[in-house]
This record gives C-alpha cells, sequence and structure tokens, in this order.
C-alpha cells in the first residue's frame, strides 16, 4: 500500500508538473494573440498605431526629395562621361589611384557597421529602452551597405568586367575578402530588417486606404503569409536572434578587412598593425553620430516625440562620448608613435597632415569629429536632442573628411621619390565629375533611407504595443 500510494503520489506530481508547464504555455500564447493586429481595438493601441504608420510626404518631403533626386541625376550624368572618356575626366593618376571613391566606399561601410550593431545587441541584451531605434538604425545599415558596394563599381575603370571578381578572383586577395564580406553582410541586413517588419506588415495590410493601392499590394506582396500565430512568432524569434548572432562577428570581419586594403599595402601612413582597431573604432563612432541625426530629423519630422524621448538622446549622447574618446585613443596611438619615431619615409607624410597641404581637414576632423563632442556630451546640457543632434552631424563630417585623409596623403608620399612626373602627379583634388558622383551617391542613400521611412514604419509598432501591455501589467 504504502508503495502503491508513493506511486501514486509520484504520477500525480508529475502530472501537475505538465499541468503546470501546458498552462504557462497557454498563458503565454493567449498573451501573444492578444497582441495580434485584430484584437488591438483599445483607444491606446489604437492611439500608437495611428501615431506610427508610415505618413505620406507633406509639401516639405516633397521638396527634400526632390533636391535628393537633382543631386542623384547629376551624379548620374556625370558617371556617364566617365563611362564614355574613362578615368581621364577624374583627377586620379599613376600614384593617386585610390581617391575620393575610396574614401567614400570606407564611409558607407563604416555607418553601415554600426546599424547593424545596435540592432544586434539591443536585441540580444534585452534592452528594451533602445526599440524605437532599431529600425533606424537597419534602415541606416541597409542604405549604406548598398551604396559601398555601388561606389567600388564606380571605382573600376571598366565596369563591364566585374564579374571577373566572381569567376577570376584569388582567394589570396584582401578585395576578394571584402566582395565576399560585403556580399553576406549585405543579404544579412536585408533579413535583419525584413523579419522584424513581419508583425509591422499585417497592421499595415488593415489600412488599405490610408496606404494607398500601390503599396497594399507591396505589403501583401512581402508579407500576407504572415498570420500572428504563436508559431510563427515563435519562429520569427528564432530566425532574428540567430541573424543577430551571426551579424556581430560579420559586421566585424566587414571593417577588419576593409582596414586590411590599406595594412596589407606597403606605403607610409598605412604600414600598421592597428588598422584594424582603429577602422572599427572609427565606424563604430560615426555610425552612432549617424543613428543621433537619424533620431532627431524623424522624431521632428513625424512629431515622435512620445517614442523618442530626451532620455533616448541622453542615453545616446552617452555612447558617443565613449566612441569619441576610444576613437581619439586610437587616433593618439595611431600618430603618436610614428612622430616620435619621424622615419624618413613617413616624415613628409606627417608633416603634411600636421602643418601641411592637409593641416586644415586634418585638424578639423580631429576637432570636429572628436575633441569638441566630448567636450559638449560630457555634461548633460549637452546631451539634449539639440546639441546631440549637432554633435553627430559634427561626427558624421568629420568622419568623411577622416576618410579622405585615410586614402589621399598616403598616395602622395610614396617611398620612392617621385620623379620625371607631370605637376599634376604631385597633388590630389577631386574633379567635378568626382564630387558630382560622390555627392549624389551620399544623396542616393539619403533617399533610400527617406523612401524606406516613408513606406514602413520607423518605429516597430509591434514592438511597441508589446512593451507598452507589459508596462500595463506591471502597473496592475
Amino acid at each position: 500500500m504504502n508503495r502503491g500510494s508513493k506511486t501514486i503520489k509520484y504520477k500525480t506530481n508529475n502530472l501537475n508538473e505538465t499541468t503546470v508547464e501546458n498552462s504557462i504555455l497557454i498563458a503565454k500564447e493567449k498573451i501573444i494573440v492578444s497582441l495580434k493586429p485584430e484584437k488591438l481595438n483599445s483607444a491606446d493601441d489604437d492611439k500608437i498605431i495611428d501615431d506610427l504608420l508610415p505618413q505620406k510626404f507633406g509639401k516639405a518631403g516633397k521638396i527634400w526629395v526632390g533636391i535628393l533626386l537633382a543631386f542623384c541625376m547629376v551624379g548620374m550624368f556625370a558617371y556617364y562621361r566617365q563611362l564614355r572618356y574613362g578615368l581621364v575626366v577624374t583627377s586620379m593618376r599613376d600614384y593617386v589611384s585610390w581617391g575620393i571613391y575610396i574614401s567614400n566606399f570606407v564611409f558607407f561601410v563604416a555607418i553601415s557597421l554600426v546599424g547593424s550593431l545596435i540592432t544586434a545587441v539591443f536585441r540580444l541584451a534585452g534592452v528594451k529602452w533602445g526599440s524605437p531605434l532599431t529600425r533606424i538604425a537597419e534602415i541606416i545599415a541597409v542604405a549604406a551597405i548598398i551604396f559601398a558596394s555601388l561606389i567600388i563599381i564606380v571605382d573600376m575603370g571598366s565596369p563591364e568586367r566585374f564579374y571577373n571578381l566572381f569567376t577570376h578572383g584569388r582567394i589570396q586577395s584582401p578585395i576578394i575578402w571584402d566582395v565576399i564580406v560585403i556580399t553576406t553582410y549585405f543579404f544579412i541586413s536585408i533579413l535583419l530588417l525584413y523579419y522584424p517588419l513581419l508583425p509591422d506588415i499585417k497592421i499595415l495590410l488593415r489600412f488599405k486606404e490610408r496606404s494607398g493601392v500601390r503599396l497594399h499590394k507591396f505589403y501583401s506582396f512581402i508579407g500576407s503569409f504572415w498570420k500572428g500565430t504563436p508559431e510563427q512568432f515563435k519562429l520569427s524569434d528564432k530566425a532574428i536572434n540567430i541573424l543577430c548572432v551571426s551579424i556581430i562577428p560579420v559586421a566585424f570581419t566587414i571593417h577588419t578587412v576593409t582596414s586590411w586594403l590599406f595594412a596589407t599595402t606597403y606605403r607610409p601612413g598605412w604600414d600598421s598593425t592597428n588598422f584594424g582597431a582603429y577602422f572599427i573604432a572609427g565606424a563604430f563612432l560615426v555610425g552612432a553620430g549617424a543613428v543621433v541625426v537619424a533620431m532627431y530629423i524623424f522624431r521632428k519630422a513625424y512629431h515622435l516625440e512620445k517614442y523618442i524621448t530626451d532620455n533616448h538622446f541622453e542615453k545616446m549622447g552617452r555612447v558617443v562620448v565613449l566612441l569619441s574618446l576610444l576613437y581619439l585613443y586610437f587616433n593618439v596611438n595611431e600618430f603618436l608613435t610614428p612622430f616620435f619615431k619621424m622615419k624618413e619615409s613617413e616624415a613628409a607624410y606627417l608633416n603634411g597632415l600636421f602643418t601641411g597641404n592637409f593641416a586644415l581637414v586634418f585638424w578639423f576632423a580631429i576637432l570636429a569629429g572628436m575633441i569638441v563632442p566630448i567636450l559638449i556630451l560630457l555634461f548633460k546640457k549637452g546631451r539634449k536632442p539639440l546639441p546631440v543632434f549637432i554633435v553627430g552631424i559634427m561626427v558624421v563630417v568629420g568622419a568623411w573628411f577622416k576618410r579622405y585623409l585615410i586614402v589621399t596623403p598616403t598616395l602622395l608620399h610614396p617611398f620612392l621619390p617621385m620623379h620625371d612626373v607631370p605637376a599634376s602627379y604631385h597633388h590630389y583634388f577631386p574633379s567635378w565629375e568626382e564630387w558630382a558622383i560622390t555627392v549624389g551617391s551620399l544623396a542616393g542613400c539619403m533617399l533610400i533611407i527617406t523612401l524606406l521611412a516613408r513606406i514602413f514604419p520607423i518605429i516597430p509598432i509591434q514592438e511597441t504595443l508589446t512593451e507598452q501591455h507589459e508596462i500595463a501589467e506591471q502597473n496592475i
């Protein structure tokens, strides 16, 4: 009897445990179902959805898109001239064979790096305050990596031979490494933008009159299969986590490999084992600066003060000042050591940066891109939305000129002195075609960001609703 009683008791305990587990699963499913778009009928939920739905361009938005399109058209005309007459229309010659195009490429790669990293780190670490920023970061990452890929084709003298990189590529070449990691990073970034969008697309499909027929068809095409079932949420969360884990090493690799394109070339200023960490630190800074600028613009343009709060600027301001200090350290480390040694082969290069032809650009990049942002953001008043926005612009502009300085001065100071070459070989200033293509690519990147913000919610609607429900449950 006792043994039987124990057996019955044991089975009962197992039954109770199973019942509890099932109850927990059922409760979770009920929460998920209650957050499905069809069930969102409360006034608070409707207000959130109405605030975060994509908005049609007003007069200012149409003017902005028109300006960007105009710059893009000028850039395309300049590229047409380059295709017709060759790279002779540029100011690149035998010595300066990498000019403003490669500077732009490194800049786009840098911005794209932190966009996806912010999303990955925030999602994996469960950082709730970062939810309104993840979509902004993802959009910036996708737009930047698209133009990083395009600007490389622009830099090629014969773009019709681009396929040779894939058919006759040599795995020993860092250029092939860059092609591989950029392609991988591009597809992961697209997926990391797409998967979290699926619950929002389900919501967007409910507002056909607001979105219009064309957009409604587009939403149906990319997301009509999403029903919002617990199984789909579970599968989607698993896929997003896998992408977040995958993109972190890929993101570090893409900028490290880009730095190796320079570090593996024996030139003054590039002969450094510090370049990988140096590039990554700079990429973190410019990416964070770009996110801050986008935060402020979208907050003002779409009246999102309730969702992108002063607290977000406070926290991102701290992130930017930390990254500025880190990048400033790497800059001191990068220049102080060779300055003390002052090898004859590097003396002309360093003097050109500190006191020569590039001194104005160099000190502007250091002061505007690092030192002044640190001085502003160290104080609490400096971490208000407007000051943080201004600092973000300074960081982004300073970072672009910093990439220009990484490329051009080194190529003008080869180890073997220049002899019996035309005078134009001794200096480099981009031609109007180069400037037009560069500005056009920057405008194109901003145009993609603008259009994606018009098509998709700039702040995740479903995540915002879920967080609001969780806060409401905690307050009960």
